[in-house]
């Protein structure tokens, strides 16, 4: 079964080589990283190991186009290449590799299986406080308003090809971390999604690309995006 390991980066170079390490501990699958031309020292970081292991696979754009685009460009990539399952993951540190073979081995009986950093207590206990209240607000609207109650802004996921059409991912318009709720959202009006429950800790290497008013921006997308599908379709 041809799987592969998805990681979207950008200047990561503190995080690329400890992240391999991690996951050659569990698995031993393709790896390929969507890298929005880092100018840290990332690029070089991920073509030293692609010399060294012939499993690696790197796709360099030429500017920074989101996280949502990377995703949907690497997805694209692997889809054409014909792998069986896709697994996304962040490329921060913060997304143990030990979790990998189980979204795998539930993703057997399911169409996509994601993780779920809520289902476990204290799960981001090592986050900033204020982090972590809105995070829990985010979570707690898109329950509320789209009616969803998975984990959907998150990126750590396994897409089982042979049941989940690629268009029905790409198709999403959202380029920057939207793209993970709002693909969410419609995936789930298609197919089964299964989860499975993570701890997710603070990153120890680098530092976040997420800042609060990209939080703060996806809030006002989701309100946005609920009064367009819920509220205009129902009057018309």
């Amino acid at each position: 079964m041809k799987i592969i390991i998805l990681i979207a980066v950008y200047n990561e170079k503190r995080n690329i080589t400890n992240l391999f390490i991690k996951i050659r501990k569990f698995c031993k699958y393709d790896i390929l990283y969507i890298n929005d031309n880092s100018n840290d020292g990332t690029t070089e970081e991920i073509n030293k190991l692609k010399k060294k292991y012939k499993n690696i696979y790197h796709i360099n754009r030429i500017n920074k186009f989101g996280i949502g685009s990377a995703h949907k460009d690497g997805i694209k990539w692997c889809y054409r290449k014909k792998y069986k399952l896709i697994v996304t993951m962040d490329g921060d540190g913060t997304h143990n590799p030990k979790y990998i073979n189980s979204l795998i081995k539930k993703n057997m009986y399911s169409d996509i299986t994601i993780s779920n950093r809520f289902l476990k207590k204290n799960s981001l206990k090592t986050w900033p406080f204020l982090r972590v209240i809105i995070t829990n607000i985010r979570h707690i609207l898109i329950s509320l308003l789209l009616g969803i109650h998975y984990d959907a802004s998150g990126a750590f996921r396994c897409i089982n090809t042979d049941k989940v059409k690629l268009k029905n991912i790409t198709s999403v318009e959202e380029n920057d971390y939207s793209f993970f709720w709002k693909s969410i959202y419609f995936l789930n009006q298609k197919y089964k999604i299964n989860e499975i429950p993570i701890s997710l800790p603070s990153r120890e290497l680098g530092y976040s690309k997420m800042k609060i008013k990209h939080i703060i921006y996806s809030l006002l997308t989701l309100l946005i995006f609920f009064f367009k599908e819920k509220i205009i379709k129902k009057i018309f």
